[in-house]
């Protein structure tokens, strides 16, 4: 058996799995809250993402010295 075999290939993305799920049975009240729980996941990303780059900025001021 080659030992590739036994390693899981990655598993699919999140975000793809959650762009294929049906919408059709959720309520409202149910994709006003989805809406709510992906925008709360942007907010996250964002400050991840201005967190990140402020972290570079920081590195890359230090080495230019």
């Amino acid at each position: 058996m080659d030992p590739d075999d036994l390693i899981s290939k990655r598993p699919q993305s999140l975000l793809a799995q959650l762009a294929r799920e049906d919408l059709d049975p959720l309520s409202v009240d149910e994709l006003d809250e989805r809406v709510a729980r992906l925008e709360a996941e942007i907010a996250r990303t964002r400050a991840k993402r201005e967190s990140a780059s402020a972290f570079r900025a920081a590195a890359d001021s230090l080495f230019r010295k």
